[in-house]
């Protein structure tokens, strides 16, 4: 006999969403006056193509869906206070009135795209796997990704039979990682990089000796010193230590200031964020 599996409940739905880094929104309702379907506390999650729990059904709970999907449509992150008149703008007949805290997350704003699969690959992915970054990690052997443990979700493995497909379908302002097993291989993928012209950064693994080679190279294939400039090699500083822990270690750690979402971890000094404090004050007061 064939079970349904149980559709997940709103706190399960988000501890999966924020561990997949996927993109979400979480409604709750804050408020209720007169006849309301659900009472303050209830939760709904929202995502572009699911939802999860009820803040009680009707054209009121439509209004909400949509306002989530415009946020996630647009990008949009943050906290949000909306108000619903059950019986005005939503249709409905209860004749009661809810606020509803709209709480938007797109996903995570980090794309690590790291090439190569050996022994610091191999290290860099296992020291960013607990951080909020989207990886995809490439690697052309056929064996490349043998003997290693099932990827976390944010985690896509992929085999790079072609250089310029794969640096070609890289998301957006992807960080690039280059350190594969051949030096061939790494300085195609440099260079196409290099001509995407929308990687946030670059970070090659080497010695001096080998960059001022692929520096050479890269300038005769027309690439401006400015953008050469942007590429780091070697990457991170182990002071000597070359065991692949430690030369992971060091490139991680130059790689998560560049990563930082400046907007969330440079407000202002007195800048407000998050629900103005005079609505909420209405509210509860």
């Amino acid at each position: 006999m064939n079970r349904q599996h149980k559709p997940e409940c709103w706190y399960e739905a988000l501890a999966r969403l924020q561990r997949e880094g996927l993109p979400h929104v979480v409604a709750t309702q804050v408020t209720s006056q007169g006849s309301t379907p659900r009472e303050p506390g209830a939760h709904m999650i929202i995502t572009p193509d699911h939802v999860y729990d009820t803040l009680g059904g009707g054209t009121f709970e439509w209004q909400v869906i949509a306002a989530a999907r415009e946020n996630l449509a647009g990008g949009k992150a943050g906290m949000q206070l909306e108000a619903f008149s059950l019986g005005g703008r939503s249709g409905q007949c209860c004749g009661g009135f809810v606020n509803v805290i709209l709480e938007t997350w797109p996903g995570s704003a980090v794309h690590l795209a790291l090439f190569g699969a050996g022994h610091v690959g191999r290290e860099i992915a296992q020291l960013v796997a607990p951080l909020d970054w989207q990886l995809d990690w490439y690697d052309s052997r056929n064996d490349g990704f043998h003997n290693l443990p099932e990827p976390t979700p944010r985690q896509h493995r992929r085999q790079m039979p072609d250089i310029e497909a794969a640096v070609a379908e890289l998301a957006e302002h992807s960080h690039v990682l280059v350190l594969t097993h051949d030096h061939a291989e790494d300085f195609a993928l440099v260079n196409a990089a290099l001509k995407r012209g929308d990687c946030a950064s670059i970070g090659l693994i080497g010695s001096r000796s080998k960059w001022a080679s692929f520096r050479r190279r890269l300038e005769a294939e027309g690439h401006s010193v400015e953008a050469i400039d942007e590429v780091r090699c070697p990457i991170g500083d182990s002071g000597g230590n070359k065991a692949p822990y430690a030369v992971a270690l060091s490139a991680v750690a130059e790689l998560q200031p560049l990563c930082t979402r400046h907007n969330s971890n440079h407000a202002k000094r007195g800048e407000s964020r998050g629900i103005d404090s005079a609505a909420l004050r209405s509210l509860f007061h």
